[in-house]
């Protein structure tokens, strides 16, 4: 079994005072933004935002991986890494570093550093942060392990309902009959079945189960249908079973699964000519872009949504994807933008909901604009503001649509680690521990990587009330391995 966060994080992390020196006057959404520039000018990529430059800061990186080591040796000339206030790698990768510790690193995203040839890393191993790209690798062990706990009793509900063998679908396509009535109105029924089921336990457990009758509904698409309105209604349901499927791939961090997944759908949508799926499409590959570090894509992808939506007449869609358009221009630091998204977002909202809102806006409510608001602010670095958004977020859901329990963990989580880098430890770690409680019945990669590197922000202040209780029961916890 893996080691826990607490073990692979140094409990004497220095603050990194050289680094907070160069950053100057800047914001650490607007240094991030400088960072990632500089990477362009050398063709490097590096998905640095405010939550990346708070922890360098915060000497929690004590050194950085190559690819940043390039970029900041590029932005200041002459300099080495020591001079940038960072350990020197052979001390962070040397044999010392290794000998306490022989497991790898429990959490599943990058190390920002490379560790060394023969694989396990030592207790000095510092990894991205939530919104990071995942590796192939560190997806295949999640997919091993997709099947525990309340996951499992998800993906059988799923995998008893509308498509669990012998269903009508699947013998249909099976046989390259066409579909009728029935197939298209299971096809309907698997997208909303999964659409619940993630609300109640998250994305972990239900992925691989839900690739089946997407398989299904895109081969009864291949064998065609006797009536053009049904065909219609199958790519609709084809297309958005598409984005189900990418989405529960995304929230589990298999990011390039579910960029495939959002470009099947949006394929489906322009052949189909649908608006209401390229816009969702559209969406929903904006939010991906944001979380695998691609703003400026983000804000494209977004825009595009936005395109799609004007023509359906739902001010709440177009809120949404405002929000989205948000959140690329905070991942590029560019405050101005994302508080001219965040206005716009407000406006179309207060504006009420519409019959012509799509059925898959129900989680959209105000604790999911004032979640996705704090989301904003907390990656531009104004970790105050944002925890009172997540604050409002967690009392909004937990009030109002106490059924979407995967959204209320998403919640709790981001309040808790706004908290803890807003130097109110005790507060975090209260919210922290109300996530813990509801691991029992989500499963989600996001939430547990957030989790985690809220418990190394909080690792340097374990004196602090309920502080120590937080990281003993989270280091507790069971690591995939």
């Amino acid at each position: 079994m893996a080691s826990s966060p607490m073990a692979s994080s140094t409990p004497s992390a220095r603050p990194n005072r050289r680094f907070r020196q160069l950053r100057g006057q800047r914001s650490p959404g607007e240094f991030a933004a400088v960072i990632r520039r500089a990477a362009h000018e050398i063709g490097e990529r590096v998905s640095c935002d405010a939550r990346y430059i708070g922890r360098v800061e915060a000497g929690e990186i004590r050194c950085p991986n190559y690819a940043y080591e390039r970029v900041f040796l590029h932005m200041f000339p002459g300099r080495t890494l020591t001079d940038l206030g960072f350990a020197p790698r052979s001390a962070v990768r040397g044999r010392g570093a290794r000998t306490e510790s022989r497991a790898p690193a429990s959490h599943t995203t990058i190390p920002l550093y490379e560790s060394s040839p023969s694989g396990p890393t030592g207790p000095e191993t510092h990894e991205c942060d939530p919104y990071e790209i995942q590796s192939h690798e560190e997806s295949d062990v999640r997919r091993r392990a997709f099947m525990s706990g309340t996951a499992s009793a998800a993906a059988a509900s799923l995998g008893s309902f509308g498509f669990a063998a012998p269903s009508p679908a699947e013998a249909t396509a099976r046989r390259g009959g066409r579909a009728g009535e029935a197939e298209v109105s299971a096809v309907e029924e698997a997208v909303r079945q999964i659409r619940l089921l993630d609300d109640r336990h998250g994305a972990d457990g239900l992925y691989r189960r839900a690739a089946t009758p997407l398989r299904t509904a895109y081969a009864l698409l291949d064998a065609g249908t006797n009536r053009q309105s049904t065909a219609d209604r199958l790519h609709t349901g084809a297309g958005e079973l598409a984005i189900s499927v990418g989405w529960l791939a995304h929230d589990s961090g298999r990011f390039d699964d579910a960029r495939s997944h959002y470009a099947e759908a949006l394929a489906t949508a322009r052949m189909a000519a649908d608006p209401a799926l390229e816009a969702h499409a559209f969406c929903n590959t904006a939010f991906l872009a944001r979380d695998a570090g691609r703003p400026r894509e983000a804000v494209r992808a977004a825009q595009a949504a936005t395109r799609a939506a004007v023509r359906l007449s739902s001010p709440r869609l177009l809120s949404l994807v405002s929000l989205r358009e948000a959140g690329g221009w905070a991942g590029l630091g560019d405050r101005a933008g994302c508080e001219q998204a965040l206005a716009r977002a407000h406006a179309l909202f207060d504006r009420g909901p519409s019959d012509a809102d799509p059925e898959w806006m129900t989680f959209y409510g105000p604790a999911e604009l004032e979640g996705l608001e704090a989301q904003c602010w907390s990656a531009l670095g104004d970790w105050t503001r944002a925890s009172r958004h997540a604050r409002r977020a967690v009392s909004v859901a937990s009030a109002q649509t106490p059924q979407f329990t995967r959204n209320i963990a998403l919640y709790t989580a981001e309040l808790a680690d706004d908290l803890a880098r807003a130097g109110r430890p005790d507060e975090a770690a209260t919210a922290g521990m109300r996530v813990l409680a509801l691991l029992d019945e989500v499963q989600s990669s996001r939430i547990q990587s957030m989790l985690a590197t809220t418990a190394r922000v909080l690792l340097p202040h374990r004196r602090a009330s309920g502080v120590c209780g937080f990281l003993e029961r989270h280091a507790s916890l069971p690591r995939v391995v």
